[in-house]
């Protein structure tokens, strides 16, 4: 009966949606609404009655604190609905969009449910509003949507460590991580335990380790260099482990019926040891996942270290997805799954919802959207960061520009290389956020290829320490690496066939290589690069002096160039006047010009 009035409801907030999708053609997909079974990806059906959910209470940001206070709410009809979101990077108005988030979350309370909103990280950088107001305005929205509570994200440092505080203290909701510390200190509470209609559940927040890396590493250091944060980034993966272990014991010590893993974790072999599943099955007393970071959207249910069933939610990215849990006091866990909206017209614009989210998105600041639509060039073709012929399991674009060359790619180390006047320009796949429509081309266009606001510097580095930021990039071939390299002045091969011998140290930094090399043939223009010669490189101060990706092997380098002009307004300044403003074909292959050839496992090479 319980869950019949559930799927009631769900027909109630989404049926009109489907029908009017079908009738105007614009759905090609209907919504993921599977209310269970779900299907594992082993193809075993499994249902989640007997799992379980977290529910996050308000708990502080003090720093060093090791739990947060028990609050109660009311009850209402005795039922629970959990509503989680990942990786949103900005995309306030795409997919579900806050506004139609809002509104499936006024459809629950008005059936009288309980509602919480939780968010997984990843949430104010990623689009030009994000840059241009360094994610406040993005917080702001989450305020009016009143979120119950966010895991730390590795994006929401972004700005800096400065403007992440100023952040975490404008929300009105609570941050949570249980292994992002200060001189050995959490800087925020690891978990939350609230009592809701009767249900005492815990959430355990936790941040991937990469964070130390993947984000800008200077904004984890004292003035002397020397690292005061950390994410508990040890090799084996064991203190993250011990860290999450605890805060289940713990939650479940203060009464926690149900205990969420609610993880900025991710699935990729570049974040190992430190995946969901590196996670779940070194630790026990959790009952379900809802994950972020990697942006996908796989269900998979996995053995914990006790053997018991745990499942993992992917959260996806831009409001694509929005998980869901639904509670009751004496069934417990009733359904666990997640919602997918798989079309171009976010379901807002579909329906024209119009609420108080929708006003003030519609009410944005008036002149960062006079700035994000003033066209600055043109484009007579596609700049991508996706491969155009790829597709995934549901039909969706795969990204290319971290694991190989792409017009986009080029475009960017051109523009760097081209606006210095130096030797050699390189630029992170994992710097090239989106890629660029036929057409006009916006200053909002180029803040969204390049959201970080970094600078361009250029410096002076011998062809071995070159080959070696390469080789570094090249780590994980064919599988994505955010510090692959894309390069503009040189060329390179690399073959996959060879086991890469990149070593690192517990906080993800290069240390040097072992056995044979993966990148070869590297040539400046014409010529092989010379390992003993100095060449100037031009890309971002993220690469280049702070050790952005791990990247060691420029240390120490003289900085021969330090104009502070951010990567956007390089690009548009090399659109606008080298190329006269018109992209052409120059840039018309997806794949690019030839500068990155990779040989596959197998080929001979």
């Amino acid at each position: 009966m319980l869950k019949s009035n559930f799927k009631r409801s769900l027909r109630t907030l989404l049926s009109i949606t489907t029908a009017m999708m079908l009738m105007t053609g614009c759905m090609d997909q209907i919504p993921e609404i599977q209310v269970t079974p779900e299907e594992t990806s082993t193809g075993e059906t499994k249902t989640t009655e007997t799992t379980a959910a977290g529910v996050e209470s308000g708990g502080t940001m003090a720093e060093g604190k090791e739990g947060a206070a028990d609050t109660k709410e009311p009850e209402k009809n005795g039922e629970v609905v959990l509503l989680f979101t990942s990786d949103v990077h900005c995309g306030m108005d795409k997919g579900f969009g806050y506004a139609g988030l809002q509104d499936v979350r006024d459809k629950f309370d008005a059936e009288g449910y309980t509602t919480m909103l939780i968010d997984d990280g990843d949430f104010i950088q990623g689009e030009a509003v994000g840059t241009l107001t360094k994610g406040e305005d993005l917080v702001k929205l989450m305020n009016s949507l009143n979120y119950d509570f966010a895991v730390v994200g590795n994006h929401e440092f972004d700005y800096g460590m400065d403007q992440f505080m100023k952040i975490s203290e404008m929300a009105n909701f609570p941050l949570i991580s249980c292994n992002f510390r200060k001189n050995g200190e959490l800087v925020f509470e690891p978990y939350v335990v609230k009592e809701i209609c009767g249900i005492k559940i815990g959430f355990v927040g936790v941040t991937t380790p990469t964070t130390i890396t993947t984000s800008t590493p200077k904004f984890f250091q004292d003035d002397k260099g020397e690292y005061i944060y950390d994410f508990m980034q040890d090799d084996t993966g064991d203190m993250l482990y011990e860290a999450v272990q605890k805060s289940v014991d713990d939650v479940r010590a203060q009464g926690a019926s149900y205990v969420y893993l609610v993880g900025h974790l991710g699935m990729y072999d570049d974040v190992r040891p430190w995946t969901y599943a590196d996670v779940i099955s070194h630790t026990s007393g959790i009952d379900v996942c809802f994950d972020g970071h990697s942006h996908d959207t796989e269900h998979v249910v996995m053995k914990d270290k006790d053997g018991k069933d745990v499942p993992r939610f992917g959260l996806g990215t831009k409001l694509n997805v929005i998980g869901y849990s639904h509670l009751n006091k004496d069934k417990g866990i009733v359904d666990t799954n997640v919602w997918s909206w798989a079309n171009d017209v976010s379901l807002p614009d579909l329906l024209g919802i119009k609420n108080k989210i929708s006003k003030e998105i519609d009410n944005d600041d008036s002149d960062v959207n006079k700035l994000m639509g003033k066209v600055v060039a043109h484009s007579s073709v596609e700049l991508t960061v996706n491969d155009p012929r790829e597709k995934d399991s549901k039909g969706q674009p795969v990204r290319m520009v971290r694991r190989a060359e792409t017009n986009l790619g080029d475009l960017c180390a051109d523009a760097y290389r081209d606006q210095t006047g130096a030797d050699i320009g390189i630029i992170n796949g994992g710097g090239i956020r989106a890629g660029i429509q036929k057409g006009d081309v916006t200053y909002g266009d180029i803040i969204n290829v390049n959201p970080f606001g970094d600078t361009i510097v250029v410096i002076e580095a011998k062809g071995q320490q070159i080959i070696d930021v390469l080789e570094w990039g090249a780590k994980n071939i064919p599988d994505e690496d955010g510090g692959f390299i894309q390069v503009s002045g040189l060329s390179y091969e690399i073959d996959a066939s060879v086991k890469s011998g990149a070593k690192k140290d517990d906080k993800g930094m290069c240390t040097g290589f072992e056995g044979k090399r993966r990148v070869k043939n590297v040539k400046v223009g014409d010529n092989p690069i010379d390992p003993s010669k100095t060449y100037t490189v031009a890309g971002i101060n993220y690469l280049l002096q702070e050790n952005g990706n791990g990247i060691t092997s420029f240390d120490g380098c003289k900085v021969v160039q330090n104009n502070q002009k951010l990567d956007n307004q390089i690009l548009i300044d090399y659109i606008t006047e080298t190329l006269n403003g018109e992209i052409g074909d120059e840039y018309k292959d997806p794949y690019g010009q030839g500068r990155i050839v990779i040989h596959d496992e197998g080929e001979n090479s």
